[in-house]
């Protein structure tokens, strides 16, 4: 076929999407009526879409959610929920992330936190942005071994640079003072430079008592709550068997 070298250097240049397009437009015996400047958009915004596709599913790879599926689209909003529905859809436009602010996301177990944490980092994928999600004990320990291992740092920049930190469960358990110093070189790491999404059980008035050490955590409660967006959800558990797909 005449094609094929073409074919062969569209794959060459790695443009799959544009070539996938091309050979669905040799099969429509229509597409002879269009003119080539809108067969070749056609090819354009098939490969452009192509890469976003393809960036998306590596950013939602790379985030590891412990809720994949989740989205902001499926939240629901019933009154005993006490979730703020204009505030709530006012984040999936993500200019949270833009401008490097906290989310607060509190209530007591199976009211939804980790599915809401993880529909913002899911958007906030879908807008090119890169995420990470930790469930807090783990995060900690993940820390711990890096400071044995030698590959500390490396990861302090790599937690660094992501744009959206989502840090699960956080306040479970009494913290260490390997914790404490690890919380304060993170958020300050990330103060009006990255965004970050906590969860936890605990609200945020009793954080610095938490956190134990006074001059800590005044410095981690600064930095984590100034410009933050709190959600303090309430109601009955969500884990009870239903078609909605929140869960906690």
């Amino acid at each position: 076929m005449m094609n094929e070298p073409t074919l062969d250097k569209l794959k060459q240049l790695r443009l799959d999407g544009m070539a996938d397009a091309w050979l669905e437009q040799n099969k429509n015996a229509k597409i002879g009526a269009l003119g080539f400047d809108e067969r070749f958009g056609l090819l354009v915004d098939a490969e452009t879409l192509h890469r976003e596709n393809r960036r998306l599913r590596r950013l939602q790879r790379e985030a590891k959610l412990k809720i994949a599926s989740a989205c902001v689209e499926d939240v629901d909003f019933p009154t005993q929920r006490n979730l703020d529905k204009a505030a709530f859809r006012q984040l999936a436009n993500c200019r949270w992330v833009q401008q490097s602010h906290t989310v607060a996301i509190t209530g007591a177990a199976g009211t939804g936190k980790t599915y809401l944490a993880c529909a913002l980092a899911n958007q906030a994928c879908r807008k090119g942005f890169s995420a990470m999600y930790r469930r807090a004990p783990r995060f900690f320990d993940e820390l711990a071994l890096a400071r044995a291992d030698g590959s500390y740092p490396r990861l302090l920049i790599r937690i660094a640079r992501v744009d959206v930190l989502v840090l699960d469960d956080w306040g479970m358990a009494p913290i260490r003072e390997a914790e404490r110093r690890d919380m304060l070189e993170i958020v300050d790491d990330r103060y009006g430079s990255r965004a970050t999404v906590l969860t936890s059980q605990i609200p945020p008035e009793k954080w610095h008592d938490l956190v134990g050490d006074p001059t800590t955590a005044d410095a981690i409660c600064d930095r984590l709550l100034h410009n933050a967006h709190r959600f303090a959800l309430k109601g009955p558990s969500r884990r009870k068997p239903e078609k909605n797909p929140e869960k906690d």
